[in-house]
């Protein structure tokens, strides 16, 4: 098979030959077809870009969630869920400011269409997303933004190492 039907291969129709079976949503992505149809599909696999996808996953740390960027999807809302842990949802100031959305296990919200958002982890924690990712935008955040990032200098003008 050539890559790109092997990259569809793993979808998988909510009927096949051998009925439902159980499906891992932490290592799979759930794409809500258009025209109805559910399948799933191996994470990263590539697959459906024109219907929903609903994602979940567990997050330990920052670069999980990819907290060094803004996220965006221009086509519809998305509804951010932590269904067991805690998190906090940013939505970059569109003219009111930054805000920020605290959630704890079975808690959710939603992120209006347009609208930058990140998330950042209080404690490790299992989170599921349903978007449309198609057109989805990813841009780092500035090290203004990141208070994380700002090193004062030391006396003398003089740059600390960081130790590698």
């Amino acid at each position: 098979m050539n890559g790109e039907l092997e990259a569809l291969v793993p979808l998988i129709p909510r009927h096949d030959v051998s009925g439902p079976r159980p499906i891992d949503l932490l290592a799979s992505e759930i794409h809500l077809g258009r025209d109805g149809e559910i399948r799933a599909g191996r994470r990263g696999a590539g697959g459906d870009r024109d219907g929903w996808r609903l994602t979940a996953f567990h997050a330990k740390t920052a670069d999980d969630v990819h907290a060094d960027h803004w996220e965006m999807h221009p086509e519809a809302d998305e509804i951010v869920s932590c269904v067991v842990g805690k998190i906090r949802l940013f939505l970059r100031p569109d003219g009111r400011g930054e805000e920020v959305v605290r959630l704890g296990a079975g808690t959710a919200a939603i992120v209006p269409r347009g609208r930058w958002h990140r998330i950042e982890l209080d404690i490790p924690s299992t989170i599921l997303a349903v978007t449309l990712p198609h057109g989805t935008r990813l841009e780092r955040r500035t090290g203004a933004e990141r208070p994380d990032l700002a090193r004062p200098e030391p006396p003398g003008g003089a740059r600390c190492r960081r130790p590698a």
